[in-house]
């Protein structure tokens, strides 16, 4: 790539809250912030809600030590990650916004291969993942996405085509979508599809440049009733935006309802058959 991709603006939209483990924050931090080969240019932290001292300790020194600009956005009762992204975005002061999660690692070239994606025209662009549980050395998965746009409309109709801790995408183009939207956990596949389904210019780097932590709570918080009902308002949404047919609802609600309550081992079994299978058919 171009020296002239380091010229480009962009914001890193990183969000945490109480929970977050402060090693795991500064790590995320670090590896998205000084250790890019294109580092953003300016960091816009949101803190959703109080946060216990030895993170917010953690903060200070992340700050103190941050080669770019950092702005802190405090939020003083936890609303969730939608409100947490929402309000982060308005504070991002670049069109082009790079998410993290805190607990998440970039690899060091992401952002400079994500923005020469960009500057062709793009209007969002992620990447693949490796998955790994505590020791980030020792990988236990890998997530590869859909490519082309062909390709990810149809994968969206099913499932969720993007890794929602690797995306880098156009401000513009998520606020003219309607931006984050709460819907449970899948704020993310919704607000996705709408950006599709509007005309948003969007692929994947198939190669993973973000590695993902897979907490101990990851496929329990999957299923049980709250889960499912927010996959209902999901698919109702879905289809009442016409992004699915009737019988692309009824299938989602029948496979991906289910799916919510069966045992948590099984739940577990089943995704990582999924992502197996995913990977194997994108890489033969």
């Amino acid at each position: 790539m171009s020296r002239e991709g380091e010229n480009t603006p962009f914001s890193l939209l990183l969000p945490v809250y109480g929970k977050d483990n402060p090693e795991h924050f500064k790590r995320a931090f670090t590896s998205s912030v000084n250790t890019q080969t294109v580092p953003p240019s300016e960091v816009v932290l949101v803190e959703d809600g109080q946060l216990p001292a030895s993170l917010a300790s953690a903060i200070t020194d992340v700050v103190s030590s941050s080669k770019v600009p950092v702005r802190i956005v405090r939020i003083s009762d936890r609303g969730g990650l939608a409100n947490a992204l929402t309000v982060g975005l308005d504070a991002c002061s670049n069109d082009v916004v790079a998410r993290m999660d805190a607990d998440d690692i970039s690899l060091p070239d992401r952002f400079e291969r994500q923005l020469e994606r960009m500057r062709a025209g793009l209007d969002m662009v992620g990447t693949g993942m490796f998955e790994f549980a505590d020791d980030s050395s020792i990988v236990i998965g890998r997530r590869t996405p859909p490519i082309g746009s062909e390709a990810i409309a149809a994968y969206a109709r099913f499932h969720d085509p993007f890794n929602h801790p690797t995306v880098m995408y156009r401000r513009e183009a998520v606020l003219a979508a309607g931006g984050y939207e709460e819907i449970g956990l899948m704020e993310d596949y919704w607000l996705f599809a709408r950006m599709i389904h509007s005309g948003a210019r969007v692929d994947n780097i198939p190669d993973p440049l973000v590695m993902y932590r897979v907490g101990a709570g990851a496929y329990a918080r999957r299923g049980g009733v709250k889960q499912f009902q927010a996959e209902w308002s999901l698919q109702r949404a879905l289809r009442r935006s016409g992004f699915t047919s009737r019988l692309q609802f009824a299938r989602n609600i029948t496979v991906r309802g289910l799916y919510r309550f069966v045992p948590v081992a099984v739940r577990k079994t089943l995704y990582r058959s999924i992502i197996h299978r995913n990977f194997l058919d994108r890489t033969s």
